[in-house]
């Protein structure tokens, strides 16, 4: 398998260099340039020709992505959050996410997809916005149509979400297009799941025009549901991902194991199975689970035996500050007194093994 990282995650660290040089050491550099897309374009390495094309048309694009760059790796956090490998990033690492990217896994397969998708919202988001030059509202989204309330008109801004997601395929497929190996056709599969998965909620809102709100009339227009649908619609996509193998001719895909059915385009797939992120290992990409919270009284993931691998756990007491004695006052009030809350903390246990002060 040639595992290698493509696509979008050699030039997020630039993406996130324009607002924040601090993200990353090994980007500080790019502080020189003071902001000039060009300069910025021609210097980020790993980028194929059509991609630094666009980045040279397109610098308020770049800049939309960027500021994106924070949400969906938020989400990606969130929905890791009960999880051994809890989508955490690397500041001394150029691919935010580190090598687990570099195994053909689940977790990369939700990676790709979920910034995938993270890239369309962003970019059609910022076209609702009027902060990109090439695009606004969708053009498409005029005159009269009906549904079943009836009659309605289009107005408003719909979300231009066409746009967004043929920017995005152009940009971020690109490289992977460049390349015929089993990864590459994984990372395209993937992405597109990712951006299918945002216009999947793209969902009509109206607003009714009449005598006392009466609905004789009626404005409609299209909107993106919130971020957080998208990554819970990809997080059940990421638990029911398909294990393929590369079919004889080495254009597509077939499921690893006959008993299960084929991927649709909705799906995601991976090729290998997942290291089980319980220590520190640098080519997995693990930085392990030592130190990490559990949960005492769960049977879930978070649990304190699954969490922290059968090594055990440390208990500490820890106080917090939180709201007590709230009490309703009319009229429209709730007034709380601040109280001091004792708990226990239960962190995993470190392996006993040398190997893990090893950096990674």
């Amino acid at each position: 398998m040639n595992a290698r990282l493509g696509g979008i995650w050699l030039w997020l660290p630039l993406l996130l260099t324009w607002l924040s040089p601090e993200v990353s050491s090994s980007w500080w550099y790019m502080r020189a340039t003071s902001g000039s897309s060009r300069v910025m374009c021609d210097n980020v390495p790993g980028l194929v020709s059509r991609q630094r094309q666009l980045c040279h048309r397109h610098p308020d694009v770049m800049r939309a992505i960027s500021l994106g760059v924070a949400e969906w790796t938020a989400e990606c956090q969130h929905q890791f959050r009960q999880h051994r490998w809890n989508c955490n990033t690397l500041d001394r690492d150029h691919s935010l996410f580190g090598r687990v990217l570099l195994r053909s896994s689940r977790e990369s397969a939700f990676v790709y997809a979920i910034s995938s998708a993270g890239v369309v919202f962003a970019i059609t988001r910022a076209c609702s916005q009027g902060e990109l030059k090439s695009c606004s509202c969708d053009p498409k989204k005029k005159g009269t149509a009906k549904d079943s309330k009836g009659t309605f008109d289009w107005g408003g801004c719909s979300d231009n979400i066409d746009y967004g997601i043929k920017f995005a395929r152009a940009f971020v497929d690109a490289k992977e297009r460049k390349g015929k190996d089993a990864r590459a056709l994984m990372n395209l599969h993937n992405n597109r799941a990712g951006r299918k998965a945002v216009k999947r909620f793209l969902k009509q809102e109206c607003k009714c025009h009449g005598v006392s709100g009466s609905c004789t009339l009626r404005t409609c227009w299209l909107a993106m549901a919130d971020f957080r649908k998208t990554g819970d619609y990809l997080w059940r996509k990421y638990n029911g991902a398909i294990q393929v193998v590369m079919n004889q001719d080495g254009t597509g895909f077939t499921v690893a194991n006959k008993r299960f059915k084929k991927p649709t385009k909705n799906d995601l797939v991976y090729f290998e199975n997942s290291p089980d992120y319980c220590i520190r290992d640098r080519d997995a990409g693990s930085l392990g689970t030592a130190g990490r919270v559990c949960n005492l009284t769960s049977r879930g993931m978070d649990s304190c035996e699954v969490m922290c691998c059968g090594r055990g756990y440390d208990t500490s007491r820890v106080t917090r500050m939180t709201k007590c004695e709230c009490k309703f006052h009319w009229c429209c009030a709730v007034r709380c007194q601040d109280c001091l809350e004792a708990l226990d903390v239960h962190t995993c246990k470190a392996p006993k093994s040398a190997d893990w002060a090893a950096p990674t």
